[in-house]
């Protein structure tokens, strides 16, 4: 009897061991199919676009193209620029905010971002819901150019004022960061008070002022300092502070304007839906490309300082250039016929 039931307990003994011992060997089976597991597909898995909404030559365009081929290389991915040209901007910007595929950015000015919505009462987007906020990428101060006969600084302003019934200022079309910059300049000049005459760009302005139809105009300064330096047109002051990209110019505060800041910038966005994946990788990139030596050179001989802002730095300066291109609109009465 008792032979037999050790026997018994070293049959159960030896059982129970070859359990432990099967048990602890599952995980090391199971290790390699998890290895083998497929990982899920980084982003970007096809060509990435960036839409332009402005013709190829354009500030925003060379802005965009600046941006692509380094960020290509980044992303292990092409990355094309596509003009969507037309309504200021808008149609490119509304085209991004409806985009699907993961794969479509833009790049977009002020303009959409700060005062399109309240100037278009049907515009088919809202800046403030339909965008994932990427990276502010550029920014520039307006030069305000006149007569080469003009005087310069404070005098300038008397000149104006003294004949407020008599000139006009030029910008490349009701609603543009150059026409709400002139009316607002308006509001912190006492006399002040030229009429606006709206041309369909820049370079008609420039003719319009260089044949004396208009008196002065906000132009950006890769468009005025060719005729300031060739004596055509004199350069009153910036509407920023001191810049790198015109250093030679004072800004307007140093004539007695005060309180004045503007500038154009640029900036990358995607659609409000665009994958967190997507996102990360940009915010990633954008910011160290725009910030390198190179790139930073490249805006420079564009007519552009380079940012490179975080999506907070982005959302913060359209929320506050927003509330002040708000208050001019409501102050002049501004609508687009």
């Amino acid at each position: 009897m008792q032979t037999r039931s050790l026997s018994k307990l070293a049959k159960t003994t030896r059982a129970a061991t070859l359990i432990v011992a099967f048990t602890a060997m599952l995980p090391l089976a199971l290790t390699p199919a998890r290895a083998q597991a497929p990982s899920a597909p980084t982003w970007p898995t096809k060509t990435v676009r960036i839409l332009v909404g402005f013709p190829g030559g354009s500030t925003p365009d060379a802005v965009a193209r600046t941006l692509a081929e380094p960020l290509s290389k980044a992303l292990g991915q092409p990355v094309i620029v596509e003009n969507k040209a037309g309504a200021s901007g808008n149609i490119a910007a509304e085209q991004v905010a409806k985009a699907t595929d993961d794969h479509t950015l833009g790049i977009v000015i002020n303009g959409n971002m700060t005062s399109a919505k309240m100037l278009y009462p049907k515009l088919p987007y809202d800046p403030a819901t339909d965008f994932s906020y990427l990276s502010l990428l550029a920014s520039a101060p307006l030069v305000l150019v006149a007569s080469a006969k003009s005087p310069e600084g404070a005098a300038f302003f008397a000149d104006a004022a003294q004949n407020s019934d008599k000139w006009n200022y030029g910008s490349v079309g009701t609603g543009s960061v150059a026409h709400l910059g002139m009316e607002l300049l308006k509001t912190k000049t006492k006399g002040l008070t030229p009429l606006h005459v709206p041309f369909k760009g820049n370079p008609e302005v420039i003719t319009a002022l260089l044949g004396g139809e208009i008196q002065m105009a906000l132009v950006p300064p890769g468009i005025a300092m060719p005729q300031v330096k060739a004596g055509k047109l004199k350069a009153i002051g910036l509407t920023s502070g001191r810049s790198a990209v015109v250093p030679e110019v004072a800004p307007l505060t140093d004539a007695g304007v005060r309180d004045f800041n503007l500038e154009v910038w640029t900036a990358l966005v995607g659609p409000a839906k665009l994958s967190q994946a997507a996102q990360d990788r940009l915010n990633a990139e954008v910011a160290k490309i725009i910030r390198s030596d190179e790139t930073r050179q490249k805006l420079l001989m564009q007519g552009w300082q380079a940012l490179g802002t975080s999506p907070d730095g982005l959302k913060s300066r359209i929320k506050d250039e927003a509330a002040i291109m708000a208050a001019i609109i409501n102050a002049r009465g501004i609508k687009l016929e």
